[in-house]
């Protein structure tokens, strides 16, 4: 937009004349308009920019946005930015985040490390090319996995508004920009949002993970800068657990509406069944238990190194690797009950992480499931199921009740809709 459209949209938010904005900069009126109708200003100084933030009584993410347009330019990074030492030291404060989810993104969203938690909850961190941004606005998964995806649009639509305003010149960020405006939802949002926000730092939302069974949960979203590299975030997402019951979420905050959910006698009864049967699959618990085991990444030289974090018993899946992406290769630990997933980062470092076999199945296409892929997706659903027969059998029992009863009320609601002729009959 430019720094004098924002001038313009701050002033006339404020409801201020040219001429007042004008004296609490110290210029001239002529000078000023100038700016506003798009002339490249001087820098102001800190001095202008807070005399300016109180005349136009700027909140919070425009005074920032504000003062890093004038003044982030001049910033001069720490000392030992780049560091090698440093961005390893960095690789263990995000491991030694464990149970929780963090990664560590660049300016521009690009995620450049992560934990094992993170890549259980949120596969997509593994895949080539891994943005933030891009995942949130444009990837249909994430749509499924935010409650009331439309708030999330605007929050991070805010955040590249902000980011737009401070460095306007970023060839990156505009490319980012224009990649996710291509969406027409995300368009829309653009289009209709018109305030900025710096980070998503202390929002409660809620989410439907795969790796914990689709369960709905709380999380809060904390972001920090590391000294050594001011120009990245690091962030940590908690898991946190309130009052089913209270109208307030975990951290005191009014709890979202869409939040509240019910179950009847049927549904008690089926969370039951599954308690007795799955204990040791259980996702949530899990991850408490677990949180040692998983809790180291690590980075090796060759695609073979990688694979032998598998043990002897190791299985190779050489199907489901290519599905998920070049340099990517899986292999099952059975007797661990874990895969290795390995990512070539760059010629001679396979970053290596541990995750479950279900977070492999999620992202397995179900058209893809023939030939090499079937027989690799059987391993990793017999791994994905309690190690003993008959309670592993009791699990595969309570699924197809499942599926069956999605089926029911699909067919059912189909039957419907052709009833009342909004549908056409598949002649197939």
């Amino acid at each position: 937009m430019g720094f004098g459209a924002l001038l313009r949209r701050w002033r006339k938010d404020a409801k201020v004349t040219q001429a007042v904005t004008a004296k609490a900069l110290g210029m001239g009126e002529r000078t000023y308009r100038k700016i506003e109708r798009g002339a490249t200003p001087p820098r102001l100084t800190r001095a202008q920019c807070e005399s300016l933030a109180a005349r136009l009584n700027l909140d919070r993410d425009e005074r920032h946005a504000l003062l890093l347009y004038n003044i982030g330019s001049n910033l001069v990074p720490p000392r030992g930015a780049g560091q090698q030492e440093l961005q390893q030291a960095l690789r263990l404060l995000i491991d030694r985040q464990m149970p929780s989810p963090a990664y560590l993104c660049d300016q521009h969203w690009n995620i450049l490390a992560f934990n094992t938690a993170m890549a259980e909850w949120w596969p997509w961190v593994m895949e080539q090319g891994a943005n933030l941004i891009l995942w949130a606005l444009t990837d249909p998964e994430a749509r499924t996995q935010y409650q009331d995806w439309d708030k999330h649009a605007s929050a991070y639509v805010k955040i590249l508004k902000f980011a737009q305003a401070t460095k306007p010149d970023d060839p990156e960020l505009r490319e980012l920009i224009e990649k996710v405006r291509k969406d027409p939802d995300v368009r829309h949002v653009w289009e209709t949002e018109h305030d900025m926000g710096e980070t998503r730092d202390g929002h409660v939302f809620r989410m439907n993970v795969p790796a914990l069974d689709w369960e709905t949960i709380e999380v809060v979203s904390h972001v920090l800068y590391p000294a050594s590299m001011p120009e990245c975030r690091f962030v940590v997402i908690t898991w946190v657990e309130g009052d089913e019951d209270d109208e307030r979420d975990a951290l005191g905050g009014p709890r979202n509406a869409w939040a509240t959910t019910t179950a009847n006698l049927d549904d008690v009864k089926a969370a039951q069944r599954h308690t007795q049967n799955r204990v040791a699959e259980d996702a949530a618990t899990r991850w408490r238990r677990e949180a040692a085991t998983l809790a180291s990444r690590m980075v090796v030289a060759t695609a073979e190194e990688a694979a032998a974090q598998a043990g002897k018993n190791r299985v190779p899946m050489p199907a489901i690797s290519k599905l998920l992406g070049p340099d990517t290769q899986l292999t099952l630990a059975p007797d661990k009950r874990t895969v290795v997933w390995a990512v070539e980062e760059a010629i001679g470092c396979w970053s290596v992480t541990c995750v479950s076999p279900t977070t492999v199945i999620a992202r397995v296409s179900k058209d893809a499931l023939r030939g090499a892929c079937l027989t690799e997706m059987h391993h990793l659903v017999r791994a994905a199921l309690p190690a003993d027969a008959e309670a592993a059998a009791a699990r595969i029992g309570d699924l197809l009740a499942e599926r069956d009863a999605e089926q029911r009320v699909l067919r059912n609601v189909l039957h419907t809709l052709r009833e009342r002729g909004t549908v056409e009959p598949d002649l197939r």
